[in-house]
């Protein structure tokens, strides 16, 4: 029986060499993305069968020697065999090597394949280019049907084979034969699906057969750490580390059955498996099964939809006549996957942004600074319509001055789904479509627009001609949105030329500030001018006023003397002697000498007259 567990080892590595390579062809021939995923499979199963089969090689010489050696050992000269050195075993110790060194080898490489493959392949089947459309699709329906029955045999007679004889080494291939058997009935399934109007099942199929492998790869990975921390039994039978027990179950999903029969056994300690409950569970699962997909597939032809949405009625990928617009509320539909409902938010305020966007999941910072990146900058160009210095023009191969600048902006638009069946069917992706017209309308108006205008008074009419444009573009296409907003407070300089621009605007500043700081000189000198020249004029004129009055007054009291003169001169003229004495010596000190020899009484006046400041003196002390 050992020949035939060999033979049929050699027979699966043989099939899925030749499976793997014709369904290479015929996968690349149909462009079929679920059969190239199928090919990988098929691939690192014939690379396991591989080793698996060089493995039962090396068992069974194992056993031919231990044979030979056992009847050798009864022969009368039986003491040329009685040493226990390994080298009487070149067989054990090449089993020995190879599992010791080879085998984790294998499976550490297994592992690169398995990861590297589901990562490649993830990467390509998310690309937007990647080609969905199919070529012969009925010839590699039928070729991938026929990989399913020859597979499926041999693959369950290995198995079967494996578990009766208790074969450790026949189970690795075999379980990948009847994978690879699921794989193209899956493959072929997905083909009939893509014929029936389901465009994109292949894609599906092919995102779902490589997160297969992805969980095949963290598998072998688990494996492998366990493998390290594994108690080693001298004499115990292991399970091949190669041996992916995830690829077993899905090539025999009955084993999980008998496993978990097993596990009630032992828990329970009594043959649970042999009651009538668990027998009538068993012969009863398929329709327990089946109840709950029929109860699954009923659930969905209720559908609710709520306040804000409205959504599609689609009826094998196409909209239903008279019912594709679905109003918030409960609604019937046929059963998934017949019926399909795709909801929309049509009264949310939706947005986007033009040009720079936020770095990651980065904290919006509380302080924005146009010398600190805080997103992922977008440049625009924008006019510069600033005059050009007539020595730098005039100037033969001189560098004249781009009359553009560069500008970056991240400007939120807000956008809302008024019709949403001209949303979803007049274009393939509205919501991108949308933000690249916006995008070009941007573009065009930045080039029109001058930088200080827009940075400055301007920025509510670009906003609202930014607004009218891009409802334009959107209308042209019968995108179904009304835009809202274009908000344009994030304008600023580029990051790298922020510290020069502010630099140009301080000097803009400065003389500007020194203009009006002149402008102000100027008015205050001549306001200082004028008020000086009035006053001059003012005291002038008071001076010329006093000057004819006191000449008018003079003239008319030398007229008004005249008469007194002529009256008594000799009294006039005492008069006017005392007079100017008494006006000359007003603020004089007098002093008056006395005699005997006279009898008049004269009368004076004794109150001392010396300045406050002078009799009021601090004479500091004497000194000591």
């Amino acid at each position: 029986m050992e020949r035939n567990t060999n033979r049929n080892g050699l027979v699966n590595m043989l099939t899925l060499l030749a499976v793997a390579s014709a369904a290479l062809g015929v996968a690349r021939h149909s462009n079929t993305l679920a059969g190239l995923v199928a090919v990988i499979f098929l691939g690192i199963g014939a690379l396991v069968a591989v080793v698996s089969w060089f493995q039962m090689r090396l068992e069974a010489r194992e056993a031919m020697e231990k044979l030979e050696l056992d009847e050798l050992g009864r022969s009368k000269d039986s003491t040329l065999f009685e040493s226990k050195d390994a080298e009487a075993y070149p067989a054990r110790r090449s089993r020995e090597q190879f599992e010791k060194y080879f085998v984790p080898a294998f499976t550490v490489l297994l592992l690169v394949a398995q990861g590297i493959g589901a990562w490649l392949m993830w990467q390509w089947l998310s690309k937007p280019g990647v080609n969905l459309r199919l070529s012969d699709s009925m010839f590699a329906m039928a070729i991938f049907g026929v990989f399913f029955l020859v597979q499926f045999l041999l693959g369950k007679y290995a198995v079967n084979l494996a578990r009766i004889e208790n074969n450790r080494l026949l189970r690795p291939g075999a379980g990948y034969l009847l994978l690879g058997a699921y794989l193209s009935l899956a493959v072929a399934v997905g083909l009939v699906l893509v014929q029936a109007g389901f465009e994109r099942a292949d894609l599906y199929l092919a995102y779902g057969l490589t997160a297969v492998l992805a969980l095949v790869a963290a598998e072998t990975l688990i494996t492998l750490i366990l493998e390290i921390y594994r108690p080693r039994i001298k004499g115990k039978v292991e399970r091949p580390i190669y041996e992916s027990r995830l690829v077993g179950l899905l090539g025999s999903p009955e084993g999980l059955v008998t496993t978990a029969a097993q596990a009630l056994d032992y828990q329970f300690g009594f043959k649970v498996s042999e009651t009538w409950f668990y027998r009538f569970l068993e012969k009863a699962l398929g329709w327990l099964i089946l109840m709950q997909v029929a109860a699954l597939l009923l659930s969905t032809m209720f559908v609710v939809i709520n306040p804000g949405e409205e959504a599609l009625l689609e009826r094998w990928g196409k909209p239903v006549e008279g019912r594709g617009l679905l109003k918030p509320g409960p609604h019937l539909k046929l059963p998934w996957p017949i019926d399909k409902v795709y909801r929309y938010q049509t009264e949310q305020i939706q947005h986007f942004l033009v040009g720079s966007v936020p770095e990651g999941d980065k904290p919006e910072p509380r302080l924005v600074l146009w010398t600190v990146s805080h997103s992922k900058e977008e440049n625009f160009l924008v006019a510069n319509r600033d005059a050009i210095g007539l020595s730098t023009t005039n100037q033969a191969g001189a560098r004249r001055t781009p009359p553009v600048s560069l500008l970056t902006v991240s400007i939120p638009v807000q956008y809302q789904i008024t019709n949403l069946p001209a949303w979803v069917y007049n274009n393939e992706d509205a919501p991108s479509l949308l933000q690249d017209l916006a995008t070009r309308e941007v573009t065009r108006y930045l080039a029109t627009i001058d930088m200080g205008h827009i940075m400055g008074q301007g920025r509510l009419e670009a906003s609202e001609e930014l607004v009218r444009r891009i409802q334009a573009a959107a209308d042209e296409r019968s995108l179904g949105a009304h835009i809202i907003s274009a908000g344009l407070q994030d304008l600023h300089p580029p990051v790298k030329v922020a510290p020069d621009y502010e630099k140009v605007v301080g000097a803009i500043q400065t003389r500007q500030a020194k203009i009006l700081s002149a402008q102000a000189d100027e008015i205050r000198t001549n306001a200082m001018s004028e008020a000086v020249a009035v006053g001059v004029t003012n005291r002038a004129a008071a001076d010329r006023t006093v000057r004819v009055t006191g000449t008018l007054a003079q003239a008319a009291l030398f007229t008004n003397q005249i008469p007194a003169y002529q009256a008594a001169p000799s009294v006039y003229l005492e008069r006017a002697y005392l007079q100017a004495i008494a006006g000359a010596s007003t603020n004089a000190r007098k002093y008056v000498l006395l005699t005997t020899n006279t009898q008049d009484v004269l009368t004076f006046d004794l109150q001392d007259r010396i300045r406050e400041d002078l009799l009021n003196l601090n004479v500091p002390p004497p000194k000591q």
